[in-house]
Order: C-alpha cells, then sequence, then structure tokens
C-alpha cells in the first residue's frame, strides 16, 4: 500500500508545495492507495480523475457546508457494527479499513484500525441481532473494505450469517474489483460460490478503471456465478459529464457489469468540491436514454438518513383531456390516448405533481 508521499512520487510528479499539502491534509484524512491503482493515474495530469479520487487536495481542508454524517449512520446502529434504515435489510460494517482512501468516502470521519473489525464478541452480538429479528432478510457487509480480512475469517463471517434461516441474501460492498483487483483470486471466488446467494455490488467510478487486470476479476466472480452491481458515485471533475457516463456504462454491460444506482455524492464535510447539482445529473441521465441499452442506464439516487430516494427526468408532461402528453428521449412529444377514469373535471398534472382544472 502506498501511505507517503516518498512512495506516491514514485508514480506521479509532485511539486514540493503539493507534497506539502497531501502531508498536511494527510494528518486529518490519511493519504493510502493500492500501488495497481496507482498505475492507472496519470502522473503528469493533475486533475486526473483517478488521482482526484484519491490523492488528497487541499479542498478537502475547506470549511464549507458539509455534514461529516449525512446519513445520521450513529442514530441508526442499533448495535455496534449494524445500520439499519430499512425495515428488511441491514448494513453490516466488517472494517473501517481499507486499501485505498476514497477522498469522498461517505465514512471519512471514522478511524481507520482495526478498532471497529467484526469480530468476537462484537459479531456475536450482531449475530444475535439478526437472529432474533426475522424480518430481516437481507445482509450487507460493507465498511471500509470487507476483503481486508482473510478468505478464513470471511468464510466464518458469511458461514455464520448462511445459516440463519430468514436471511434470504448475502451481500458484499467492496471496490477492490477497480482497486485491489489482484485480492480476487479463484480461492476467494470458490468460497464466496460456497454460501450461495451471494450478490457483489461494486464502485466503478471512471472508464480508466476498466482494465485487463480489473476485467479479469469480474470474471472471476462471474465464472461462479456471482451477480455483480456497479453503483457509481457522481463526482465533479471525474465523471459529470454525458461521454464519459456514457463510456462507462457501455463498457460495464460489455464485461457484464450491470449499472445499478448513480450516486449524487454527499453533503459530506471535506468533501463539497466533488459534489455535482442535481440539476447535472438529471441531465447526464437524459442524456444516456436513448444511446445506450435500456438496462445499462443507472437509477440516480440520493441517499438520505431515510433510504435512498429516486432522482428521475421528467417525461411525462400533462394530462390534456383523454391524453397524456409525453416527452421522448429525443425530444419529441407523443400524445396517449389514456382516457380519464369515472366522469368528472380533467386535469392537468404538473412536473410537480399538483393538478388543476382544464
Amino acid at each position: 500500500m502506498i501511505e507517503t508521499v516518498t512512495h506516491l512520487r514514485q508514480y506521479i510528479r509532485l511539486s514540493d508545495e503539493e507534497a506539502e499539502l497531501i502531508e498536511r491534509v494527510g494528518h486529518h484524512y490519511p493519504l493510502r492507495l493500492t500501488e495497481y491503482y496507482a498505475s492507472l493515474i496519470d502522473p503528469e495530469d493533475a486533475q486526473c480523475p483517478i488521482r482526484r479520487q484519491v490523492v488528497p487536495s487541499g479542498e478537502e481542508l475547506v470549511q464549507g457546508y458539509g455534514d461529516e454524517d449525512p446519513l445520521d449512520e450513529e442514530k441508526h446502529t442499533p448495535v455496534p457494527g449494524i445500520i439499519r434504515v430499512y425495515p428488511d435489510r441491514i448494513a453490516v460494517i466488517v472494517t473501517n479499513q481499507c486499501p485505498i482512501y476514497c477522498r469522498f468516502c461517505l465514512r471519512k470521519r471514522l478511524k481507520r484500525d482495526s478498532s471497529a473489525d467484526l469480530g468476537g464478541e462484537r459479531f456475536e452480538k450482531v449475530l444475535n441481532y439478526i437472529r432474533g429479528d426475522r424480518s430481516i432478510r437481507d445482509v450487507l457487509l460493507t465498511g471500509g473494505e470487507p476483503l481486508m480480512f482473510s478468505d478464513d475469517e470471511l468464510d466464518i463471517l458469511l458461514g455464520e450469517l448462511s445459516v440463519i434461516r430468514h436471511v434470504e441474501v448475502l451481500r458484499i460492498g467492496t471496490r477492490a474489483l477497480c482497486t485491489w483487483p489482484e485480492r480476487v483470486t479463484d480461492g476467494f471466488a470458490d468460497m464466496l460460490a460456497s454460501h450461495h446467494p451471494v450478490w457483489v455490488n461494486t464502485q466503478f467510478n471512471h472508464p480508466r478503471e476498466i482494465t485487463s487486470e480489473s476485467v479479469r476479476a469480474v470474471e472471476t466472480l462471474l465464472r461462479r456465478g456471482i451477480p455483480i452491481n456497479n453503483q457509481t458515485v457522481l463526482l465533479r471533475g471525474v465523471n459529470d459529464s454525458v461521454p464519459v457516463m456514457l463510456k462507462l456504462v457501455r463498457e460495464l454491460v460489455r464485461i457484464r457489469i450491470r449499472p445499478y444506482y448513480l450516486y449524487q455524492a454527499q453533503t459530506l464535510a471535506g468533501t463539497e468540491h466533488f459534489v455535482t447539482s442535481i440539476e447535472k445529473g438529471l441531465d447526464i441521465i437524459r442524456g444516456l436514454r436513448g444511446w445506450t441499452t435500456g438496462f445499462a442506464i443507472p437509477q440516480y439516487v440520493l441517499d438520505t438518513p431515510y433510504g435512498k430516494i429516486p432522482l428521475n427526468p421528467q417525461y411525462l408532461k400533462c394530462r390534456d383531456g383523454d391524453y397524456m402528453v409525453m416527452e421522448s428521449y429525443s425530444g419529441k412529444i407523443w400524445r396517449e390516448y389514456n382516457p380519464v377514469d369515472g366522469k368528472g373535471v380533467h386535469t392537468c398534472v404538473s412536473m410537480h405533481g399538483s393538478e388543476r382544472q382544464v
């Protein structure tokens, strides 16, 4: 792992001023990335989309409008190690440690040590909580990076969870496929497959992350029947344009990963420089519609303390008598015959769902 400026300089060009700034930011938000991921950085480009994701920036020290815990995760923790927002599923924090520290990390506030590792008494409390609530049918192992645990350790965790009768689905949330692909071995994939049904959620944020190494890691899982969904974060200066996002989702589908979510970046302290407007995100989704396969278009969502809220472009315009008026991806208007139920005045439905008589 790369954790010092001296080591980082073997991969990218840094001025003395940049090096000093990275050191200063690192006192608050540490530097860490894999040598593999560092090799994807353009060494001469300070705005390289890979570099922006992992190399500390002075913008992280700017006091802005962000919150350290915008999702109120601490308030949704019934026992240490569990985050619960939904009635039928939970997230289990395996560890706070990662092979890379993304500069936009949602859990940037947490200590990057082993104090939160899932094991011993902490794991027993998590298991007892799940065993005692039959409404929990879906368990996501997340972090940090769950793959920081060894294959044997993960085998034990998954084994204990898979024998709980009401747990129907196990998921692993990991960026290792694109940041640490050598971690995904045949032995690891065999272990995962022994606990089916297991799903993997990953996070490719830029087409440059799709390499022969990451494709090998993906295929290692797919050959075992492990489905992979991608959850991209919309990041200013990384992927906030239609051409970049279009190339990303097309490449993901080519390697048989489904683009599942496009997350609006959180208003997180120290990461405001990554946040685009929601209008920008809506424009990107509109720019994908019609120009790529339907299942290649991710669902654009904002995560909130109350769960994920879909953010969708408006295609349905209004009701006009017995017709619904809608707009195609190309901007052409279509009027679909759709009689009003019952009798009475017709209404025109605005973009915001309010009604007026016509």
